[in-house]
């Protein structure tokens, strides 16, 4: 009865399919579980349907995010691998010392001092390194014809080490450190010239390590270490001593290894020799240090770098913020210059080349990512970022982080060898000050780009008030006995005594 009922329902039945049909998709058309509908797939193998669909601005923006991103990640990783490369193995740390053991004296030194408007600290200094246990060196000081006050200091220190000390008065003007290092080079008598500045606390038995050395390794230059003290005056001060840790420490040993090095501004000791081959310092680059150190690379000089933290030669920040920017600019626009120069471009090899031209043009990488780090900042606060975009944003951080923990186990080894040892508020503020001293290096270099680009080329000079300095009250307290070793010059003596 049930069959008879759907014949007469359906008198032709015809099988449904097994499966219910659906349309076929066109050749560029398909739908794809989970990965939303009609994703176009082009028949024609062209690429230019995967390309994003944003508008010029976003395109623009984007793009200068990316910039950054990637410059970031190649800084942060170069300046990492710069920073570990004194800590690659035990003996490769212990290579970058100065003997134990050093041998005999067997050359003679000069030791050239300019001092403007450093009434504060020069005698101090001077006395101190007329201290220096070496049987053979002079010391020049080069005081400005318009500077009374610190030429009055270098003469009565003069007058106290009447065997050791000279004054020379430099009437050039403007007036900058390569002319007075210039002017007191004529009158050198040493094989060796050596460089400090006028605040510098020197180790008695420098130039005795400094001597083997040069007969150890048969260098043409030695660069001896300099370390900034204060690291607790703020917290860019505590960055600043860092920078000057891990540069002495460990990124110049690396720069020497690879024969091209920009040399540091003191506690650099060059063969008289080769100063008269390159007729001294150049008197117009804002870092002669850096040029000097390139033009002897590029000809063929042997440097050598040596640190131990008991001769390192000790040194105070900026004393503020602004003086730092200055002194930042000015070294910033000095490897301008030395690139502009090119001296570079006679070093052997196309690696070395390379590697000069980066790291002379590191000043233009800061001052690109300090220009785009604003729309940057804008982007990712204001904008729907893409997430392929905002992936590559993220890649900086790894090397960043990297960078920060080898930061604060450098400053914890810093306290151990020089004291005192980092607190828990310091290892704060270096994690704070990251970011902020990063824009703030930025804006250096953009000021060094802009000062270069319109013909700039005055001298902003660096105060210093002796704050790395022994506290007076430690001075009173043992005064003969901190002379006796070389901490304190006659000059502080007198200061404290007079009290």
């Amino acid at each position: 009865m049930f069959l008879s009922f759907l014949l007469a329902v359906n008198p032709n039945p015809v099988p449904d399919p097994l499966l219910t049909a659906v349309p076929i998709p066109t050749p560029n058309q398909i739908e794809l579980p989970n990965r939303g509908a009609n994703l176009i797939v082009p028949s024609s193998g062209s690429l230019s349907n995967f390309y994003p669909q944003w508008s010029p601005a976003e395109w623009i923006g984007y793009s200068a995010l990316i910039v950054v991103s990637i410059l970031l990640t190649v800084v942060a990783c170069t300046t990492l691998w710069w920073m570990l490369h004194a800590w690659r193995s035990p003996k490769g740390l212990k290579d970058t010392q100065f003997s134990e053991q050093p041998r005999e004296p067997r050359h003679s030194f000069t030791l050239l001092v300019p001092g403007r408007h450093e009434e504060e600290v020069l005698g101090e200094t001077l006395d101190v390194l007329a201290r220096q246990e070496h049987p053979d060196f002079e010391i020049i000081a080069i005081v400005g014809h318009d500077d009374p006050g610190t030429e009055a200091v270098a003469r009565a220190a003069a007058a106290r080490h009447p065997d050791i000390i000279r004054v020379i008065v430099d009437e050039s003007v403007p007036k900058n450190k390569p002319k007075a290092l210039n002017l007191a080079l004529k009158t050198a008598r040493g094989d060796v010239v050596g460089v400090f500045d006028a605040e510098d606390e020197v180790h008695p038995r420098l130039l005795t390590v400094v001597d083997s050395k040069f007969q150890e390794s048969g260098a043409d230059v030695v660069q001896g270490g300099v370390q900034l003290m204060n690291f607790r005056t703020s917290w860019w001060a505590l960055r600043n001593v860092l920078e000057y840790y891990f540069w002495f420490r460990s990124r110049l040993h690396f720069h020497a290894a690879s024969r091209f090095i920009p040399l540091g501004g003191n506690t650099v000791f060059v063969k008289k020799s080769w100063l008269d081959w390159s007729d001294g310092w150049d008197a117009e680059c804002l870092a002669e240090d850096c040029e000097l150190g390139v033009r002897l690379s590029s000809a063929g000089a042997h440097v050598v770098v040596a640190y131990s933290p008991e001769f390192v030669t000790r040194e105070e920040t900026p004393g503020s913020l602004k003086s730092l920017y200055k002194q930042r600019t000015r070294w910033n626009q000095g490897f301008l210059q030395v690139l502009q120069k090119g001296h570079w471009r006679n070093l052997p090899t196309f690696k070395q080349r390379l590697f000069a031209r980066y790291l002379l043009t590191m000043p233009f990488l800061q001052a690109a990512t300090g220009m785009l780090i604003p729309i940057s900042l804008f982007l990712m606060f204001f904008s729907k970022v893409p997430t392929i975009v905002a992936l590559i944003t993220v890649v900086p951080l790894v090397p960043t982080l990297i960078t920060l923990v080898v930061e604060m186990t450098g400053l914890a080894e810093f306290g151990r060898a020089y004291g005192p040892k980092a607190r828990a508020v310091d290892h704060l503020k270096l994690v704070l000050g990251l970011f902020p001293f990063q824009i703030f290096l930025a804006l250096a270099a953009v000021r060094s780009v802009i000062r270069q680009m319109r013909g700039i080329n005055s001298w902003e000079k660096t105060e210093h008030t002796g704050a790395h300095r022994p506290d007076p009250s430690v001075v009173a307290a043992a005064p003969r006995v901190l002379v006796s070793t070389g901490v304190v010059g006659d000059a502080v003596l007198e200061k404290v005594e007079s009290r």
